[in-house]
């Protein structure tokens, strides 16, 4: 009997998938819905009987995951057919068993884990140079923000067909050359320069000290202005006496830098893979002028030679020490930018190459630029099959499933190495001929390529390549090299084709030609490049043209591209929330009405200017199912509303911000009530509400842009060799405070809506926290350098949450925190926190204050005083502390890098030295004013 039961079963499983596959757009109108529950046979009984939305019947491509019905389903056939085997009764107990295991002992995916078991041992070293741009070349160069910017961009293009650019300029910032504006008032250019050093000598660069620039450019310019519209600069000579002093100086300071549309711009540097991409794409595009014309390129240069080390090679980040990845882009990118091949910075880099091995040894990414550069074939680059694409849905692995950034990525890249564009005149640009004998150590022609595709220097190794997938990778070398398999892959590669040039156009119209980020912009240009023929005078290639100004910036160090088209709306949503709590908000009621009207522009797809614009049609559920998007519909980016992403903790952040605004400053309520500022009506908080709701993963917590939709395992096959943990999108303990505080905050304002599944996923939110909580009481920071920031989000998502103050997680996190106070009452930490996954034993040794940064500090008086930690001795230690290192302006100094992703990357915030000393002071002396009060 039992051969009939397994057929039934295995029938009943078959019949599961093909029934879920077929209701996976039923209905519609419900995709990404999640019924309420904890785990799944209460979210079963929810789907089954609760009010409300229950989700997508079968396969939901926004989750990831088939509906609970499928899930009980597929859970009964395979228990039916271990029963029907010998194993019978006991085999389905061991199977239970399994499942509750992996659901329930087993570390959640989103854990980070521990320290790395090898640590970093190098450091950057660099020339003891001053570098200096020149004053005529500076003077010429002027940040542009908002209407101005897209001003500037229509007369750039003026009379070239196709040109259009579309979204709202809310938040836009651009560098464009051209006459000053002279400011209404004489200005001091001397006190400028003072004010915008940031501690610094004037316009002066050197690595050696600090490799992160300080903007001094660009805070010169708003300081000019400011101070040319007849403001008042912070008095230089006084000193605050108490924390409050303190706080409403540093605010005084900041308050000039804001741009008039609001936000706070700044740079968003770092990486030094992200500029030579755009570099490659420029040259092989025939270096068109209104993509990067003269004045940038120099400026380029300028950025590549300043920030070569000492041993010739350049990091993959500004404070990384030097790479093969890291130095052979920035090599490629200084000999296209037109620096001779004997020239002493060349000659250099070449050397570092040689002494590892040359390009051979590095990280794919690289080698993926060289192939479409004609310095590398592409038998020498790994397999990206666009035709992985087309498979269910539903597969265990698809591309769909992988972490958005991820996807966005190698979504361009399957294209072009489907496609095997290579730049068309490889074959007789000296150039090109050149950098085949300047980048490796044998002769280009005898190189068996093919055999080269997995190797890699020691330096760039960050994540090794795993075992099954290397030898995944060499079965799709021979799927594309076997003869007998090329029918079969011409085929559906032609189709693959097909949706992966379809799946670009979307995404470009989706968030204005912006895309999602450098690297996929670049290639989604060069993609459509290559779809029009390689005509560079294509209306789409012209609209992307357009937008790369948006990730270009200048500052003391040259010009750079950025990580993102900025980090407005984040800065500015965190300022704010800094203003309110040191109880600033109506003391500066400009910034306050300005920041109002940023956040009320740049909600995503909520104002009539981004809802004419095309990506409003791609929010249809038909749409986000075909492209694997999430909800964007009253979410807050990461950057501007144009850019059309939205992330769970810029949401948070975002909706904190406004709620602080609407709730505590007489300003904005002045304004609302005589209509000189726009409302967010109640709609629009609504449904940024459903946007913080829809972010809530499986674990309880929230990850970054969507749901997670894949599964631990897929970091056994990341390809990327220099990144960690990029495959799915995880939950992250920033994330989840960011988005939980919010809905907290938000229910505290409207306690109608939707009410029991916010306190539901709060009470999941809150859980997830402490499951991620390491057992010394710290949180890994996945965002920033890292457990000062860490321990903060940790710390305040569960006070905010309903957590006790006596709690055994409060207390750990706390005394974790007090156990790294340094002798000089601050905290500090640099990359290597992140990149070891282990508190830095030095501190910021290399760029801050005896081991001391006021960021980290500032981290960690802003996570004690939010659990009421009875340790004042720290707390006021810590306070000192940021007071001793306010300069005289009200400014801090910027010291080391603040900013990392993908564990080995690091990326600058020059806000943070300004916004969360600020938001400590205030915190401080909310929580502890009597002993904050006192003078200090």
């Amino acid at each position: 009997m039992t051969e009939p039961i397994s057929i039934t079963f295995l029938g009943l499983f078959v019949a599961t998938i093909v029934v879920g596959h077929s209701l996976s757009k039923t209905p519609l109108d419900q995709l990404g819905q999640r019924p309420m529950g904890r785990e799944l046979w209460s979210w079963f009984f929810h789907f089954l009987f609760s009010y409300g939305g229950k989700g997508i019947l079968g396969y939901d491509s926004s989750l990831g995951a088939w509906s609970p019905l499928v899930r009980v389903m597929l859970h009964i056939s395979i228990s039916g057919m271990i029963f029907s085997t010998s194993a019978g009764t006991i085999g389905v107990l061991l199977y239970g068993i399994l499942c509750y295991f992996i659901h329930h002992v087993l570390p959640i995916a989103s854990h980070p884990g521990g320290p790395r078991p090898h640590k970093i041992q190098r450091i950057p070293k660099f020339p003891n140079t001053v570098t200096t741009l020149p004053e005529k070349s500076v003077s010429q160069w002027r940040c542009l923000v908002a209407e101005e910017s897209h001003t500037e961009t229509k007369r750039k293009f003026e009379g070239v067909p196709g040109s259009q650019i579309s979204g709202e300029a809310c938040g836009r910032q651009m560098w464009g050359t051209g006459p000053q504006v002279k400011p209404k008032k004489r200005v001091d250019e001397k006190l400028v320069s003072q004010l915008a050093a940031g501690g610094r000598e004037p316009k002066g660069f050197n690595p050696s000290q600090n490799p992160n620039s300080c903007d001094q450019i660009f805070r010169a310019q708003q300081i000019r202005n400011y101070l040319g519209d007849g403001n008042i600069a912070p008095d230089m000579k006084s000193k605050p006496q108490t924390a409050k002093e303190a706080a409403r100086k540093a605010a005084q300071f900041y308050s000039m830098l804001q741009t008039e549309d609001g936000h706070w711009a700044g740079d968003y540097g770092g990486p030094h893979f992200l500029m030579p991409g755009l570099i490659v794409v420029w040259y092989v595009m025939g270096k068109p002028e209104k993509l990067l014309n003269e004045e940038q390129t120099q400026m380029m240069i300028h950025y590549i030679s300043v920030h070569q080390q000492t041993d010739g090679g350049w990091g993959t980040h500004i404070e990384s020490p030097s790479t093969v990845f890291g130095s052979t882009l920035m090599y490629v990118a200084l000999r296209l930018l037109g620096v001779d091949k004997d020239d002493g910075r060349c000659q250099k880099g070449r050397a570092f190459l040689e002494e590892y091995g040359g390009a051979l040894m590095t990280g794919s990414w690289a080698k993926f630029y060289l192939c479409l550069l004609g310095a590398m074939e592409w038998d020498g680059h790994n397999s990206v099959p666009c035709e992985m694409f087309l498979l269910p849905n539903w597969f265990p692995f698809h591309p769909g499933r992988l972490w958005c950034h991820c996807r966005m990525v190698y979504l361009p890249m399957s294209y072009l190495y489907g496609s095997r564009f290579v730049y068309s005149e490889a074959e007789t640009d000296p150039l090109i001929l050149s950098l085949r004998e300047e980048l490796y150590v044998q002769d280009y022609n005898t190189i068996p390529w093919i055999k080269t595709r997995h190797m890699v220097a020691d330096l760039d190794n960050y994540s090794p390549i795993p075992l099954v997938m290397r030898v995944l990778q060499n079965i799709l070398a021979r799927y594309e090299t076997w003869s007998i398999l090329q029918p079969f892959k011409n085929f559906v590669r032609s189709r693959g084709l097909k949706f992966a040039s379809d799946y670009m156009a979307a995404e470009d119209l989706q968030t204005n030609f912006i895309d999602i980020g450098p690297v996929n912009k670049v290639l989604n240009m060069l993609s459509m490049y290559h779809a029009a023929g390689n005509d560079a005078a294509a209306p789409n290639v012209v609209r992307h043209l357009m937008r790369i100004q948006d990730y270009l910036w200048l500052a003391e160090d040259g010009m750079k591209m950025q990580g993102y088209n900025g980090s407005q709306c984040w800065d500015t949503s965190f300022a704010i929330q800094a203003y309110e709590e040191a109880g600033l908000l109506d003391e500066f009621p400009l910034v306050t009405s300005r920041a109002w009207a940023f956040f009320e522009r740049t909600q995503i797809l909520s104002t009539e200017t981004s809802q004419s614009s095309p990506a409003y049609q791609y929010e249809s559920a038909l749409n986000r199912d075909k492209y694997y998007r999430h909800l964007s519909q009253g979410g807050w980016p990461f950057s501007t509303s144009a850019h059309g992403w939205p992330i769970s903790d810029c949401t948070g952040e975002g909706l904190k911000a406004s709620l602080a605004l609407l709730q505590h400053s007489a300003t904005i309520k002045e304004g609302l009530k005589s209509e000189k500022l726009l409302p967010l009506s109640e709609v629009r908080l609504q449904d940024a509400a459903d946007v913080c709701l829809s972010f809530q993963n499986e674990d309880g917590g929230f990850a970054t842009y969507e749901n997670n939709r894949g599964f631990g395992w897929y970091e056994m096959l990341n390809p990327s060799e220099v990144f960690g943990d990029i495959m799915i999108d995880y939950s992250y303990v920033e994330c989840s405070m960011a988005t939980l505080t919010a809905l907290a905050d938000f229910h505290r304002h409207d306690p109608t809506y939707r009410g029991p599944e916010i306190k539901h996923a709060i009470v999941k939110g809150r859980n997830f926290l402490k499951s991620i909580q390491r057992p010394d009481g710290s949180w890994y920071g996945s965002w920033a350098c890292c457990f000062c920031y860490g321990c903060w989000f940790g710390i305040e998502g569960l006070m905010k949450t309903g957590e006790k103050f006596d709690s055994p997680s409060i207390k750990r996190a706390c005394d974790f925190l007090i156990s790294h106070q340094r002798k000089n009452g601050g905290w500090g930490e640099d990359f290597t926190s992140c990149y070891d996954k282990d508190y830095a034993s030095k501190g910021m040794d290399a760029y801050g204050d005896e081991g001391s940064g006021v960021v980290n500090t500032a981290w960690a008086l802003l996570a004690l005083s939010a659990a009421k930690c009875d340790n004042k001795d720290a707390i006021k230690r810590g306070v000192m502390y940021l007071m001793k290192r306010q300069l005289p302006s009200g400014d801090f100094p910027q010291e080391g890098i603040a900013g990392v992703f993908n564990r080995a990357c690091g990326i600058t915030y020059t806000a943070y030295r300004n916004v969360f000393p600020l938001w400590a002071l205030g915190r401080c002396t909310a929580t502890y004013g009597d002993i904050l009060m006192e003078k200090l």
